[in-house]
């Protein structure tokens, strides 16, 4: 670690905390930096992440011939594809319940996100450089994809396992379950996608988060400036003003 660290900049522990992960692992942080994401919270993300994808390209492949001969070679072929994603399903579903468990108190909907809401065209063509100091560690559009996964985790579940025994279904049941079933994987998709770009081409410096469990302090300040006086008891406006001086005198590399 110490052959690799950039010079000028003096690597921290983070303090364990939580009551999901207290002594498991530990993360690097840099004196312009903020701890984001700890281990455990990372490790339970790449989780529901690879299980999803998994569940996704498994599930298109016996959801459309358009795509059985492109995906089912990747799972040894179409029985094999069959047989793995239901599994690959509950292991999703396990992912979330642990997310879930982790994330409820961060994710609990506030007054704030009304308002945050209200702003959200603003939000997406970037309008404002700066974030309202209500944003916490999480936006509410963060929020909305959050409970969306969760919901649609129960519904996976509830029409999946059904559909994994058929024989014991009648067939109006099992259109219903389907129907249901491939609707929400198409949301999911989307939201999906929509996910990859909000945490990389939209907001640079995000995926290192989900990565290296740090952001820098500027992307604390600017995208969640409430959670950054939270975790650092300093103002965001007044820290903004201070290295916007600073860059202004000592003209360089953004921060």
């Amino acid at each position: 670690m110490a052959t690799s660290e950039p010079i000028g900049r003096r690597p921290v522990e983070t303090p364990r905390a939580g009551h999901l992960d207290e002594g498991f692992g530990h993360t690097v942080v840099y004196e312009s930096e903020v701890p984001r994401h700890n281990v455990h919270t990372r490790l339970v993300h790449w989780g529901v992440a690879i299980f999803f994808v998994a569940a996704l390209l498994s599930g298109f492949a016996i959801f459309t011939p358009w795509l059985y001969a492109w995906l089912t070679p990747l799972f040894g072929g179409g029985a094999r594809a069959r047989l793995l994603h239901p599994w690959f399903g509950i292991g999703f579903v396990i992912m979330m319940i642990l997310q879930l468990r982790g994330w409820f108190h961060d994710m609990r909907w506030q007054p704030s996100d009304r308002l945050w809401l209200k702003r959200i065209r603003a939000y997406v063509t970037h309008e404002d450089r700066v974030e309202p100091d209500y944003v916490g560690k999480f936006n509410a559009g963060q929020k909305m994809w959050f409970w969306t996964m969760v919901a649609a985790g129960v519904v996976f579940l509830i029409t999946g396992i059904p559909l994994w025994f058929p024989e014991y279904l009648g067939r109006t049941l099992m259109w219903i379950c389907y129907f249901f079933h491939d609707l929400c994987g198409l949301v999911m998709l989307g939201g999906f996608l929509v996910h990859i770009y909000e945490g990389t081409a939209a907001l640079p410096g995000t995926f290192r988060s989900m990565v290296r469990g740090t952001v820098t302090r500027a992307w604390a300040w600017t995208h969640h400036p409430g959670w950054y006086r939270q975790i650092t008891g300093r103002d965001p406006k007044a820290d903004l003003e201070q290295a916007e001086k600073i860059r202004a005198e000592n003209p360089g590399p953004r921060w």
